[in-house]
């Protein structure tokens, strides 16, 4: 009789394994399935948050693929009109923002009254929108032309990393680019002295190495969150809020993270800028001549519309908290911080600048005088 309740707790840890596996397998199926209690049409109901099976029906994908087979990107699946409407203009924009960037680029390389810091910070800026788009339009425009939407897992990462990096990095050239505009116009005596081309180029280089070690960090800690299966994304991007919903654990300490992360890289070169701005608004409010005060704002009138473009979006989309009711908001607010700014950044820089038009008059001047010899 002793040996009855010893026997029975050798048993109880010899099926521990047994018990683990199976509980572990019943969790896995239920963020697999994700399937809620069946309606009185006999129909199933999906929880608030997941994708309703209807929608994969039309995407013609099986939610129980693993997730390192690669990952379902929604989009706007329900609404196929729009997404043929969504085809044709993000393509257009697509186009404009290479050309427009690409052209950046090279003026700013070929044409030597544009090798100074304004320029050269500009021309960075342009690069990063290109890697940017580069990596996120493409893979958009293959998803809305067909009912297939996936991405692979190696892509969807990738995906998130240049993302981050791209995002962070112009946060933090666009703060160097105001402490650029505040001694050139605050002081002027000094700017060459502290804005000579070594100094540049570091404010370059540690503008770039900032930005991809910090998106280094979230894209190692996302894709170790377990999934459970889970490889639906409703989202028109790969991106970490959109991937942390398909989380079968808690991921309170992610979210805040990402949500302090998103703070310090966004609200930190903010608060440059706006410093930066408030001295160089006293210092144009000290000039006497109408001429003057001008002249100093036209030279921080089209940084100051990208500032105000990019960080608009940007803390809409990141700097709120994220409901299953605001999916739809928070996909077009991604293509309005991830097209529409790109497109327009180098608009905004070339019509009201004399310089960059001038380089490009004299560009496709060389181009004519080239076809017609």
């Amino acid at each position: 009789m002793e040996r009855i309740p010893e026997a029975r707790r050798a048993w109880d840890r010899a099926s521990l394994p047994l018990k683990r596996q199976l509980q572990l397998r019943r969790e896995r199926l239920a963020c697999v399935f994700q399937v809620g209690r069946s309606r009185g049409d006999g129909s199933l109901a999906s929880p608030p948050g997941s994708v309703p099976p209807v929608m994969l029906r039309k995407v013609r994908l099986s939610p129980n693929v693993s997730a390192s087979a690669g990952f379902l990107l929604l989009g706007f699946s329900e609404q196929p009109a729009l997404e043929k409407a969504l085809f044709v203009t993000i393509i257009l924009l697509y186009l404009l923002t290479l050309s427009g960037n690409a052209a950046i680029v090279l003026l700013t390389r070929l044409d030597p009254r544009l090798h100074t810091p304004m320029y050269l910070f500009l021309s960075h800026l342009s690069l990063m929108d290109l890697c940017y788009t580069a990596s996120t339009v493409p893979q958009l425009l293959l998803n809305l032309r067909g009912p297939k939407k996936t991405i692979t897992y190696g892509g969807c990462v990738g995906q998130l990393y240049v993302s981050l990096a791209m995002g962070s990095t112009e946060c933090i050239l666009l703060a160097v680019m105001a402490v650029d505009r505040y001694l050139a116009v605050c002081r002027p005596l000094h700017y060459l002295v502290l804005m000579r081309p070594c100094i540049c180029s570091q404010l370059v280089a540690a503008t770039w190495l900032t930005g991809l070690a910090s998106s280094l960090v979230q894209t190692v800690l996302v894709p170790r969150v377990p999934l459970c299966g889970r490889n639906v994304i409703n989202h028109v991007f790969c991106e970490v809020p959109a991937l942390l919903q398909l989380a079968c654990v808690d991921v309170t300490f992610n979210r805040t993270q990402l949500f302090v992360a998103s703070a310090v890289l966004l609200l930190l070169p903010l608060a440059l800028i706006l410093l930066s701005y408030s001295c160089i608004a006293q210092a144009v409010w000290r000039i006497r001549s109408s001429a003057g005060q001008r002249k100093a704002l036209g030279t921080c009138s089209a940084h100051l519309a990208v500032v105000s473009l990019f960080y608009g979006t940007a803390m809409a989309a990141y700097l709120q908290p994220t409901s299953a009711s605001s999916q739809d908001r928070d996909k077009f607010l991604a293509l309005l911080y991830g097209i529409v700014t790109p497109t327009v950044n180098p608009f905004i820089y070339t019509l009201r600048n004399k310089d960059m038009k001038e380089a490009l008059r004299k560009a496709m001047g060389r181009e004519r005088e080239g076809l017609s010899g």
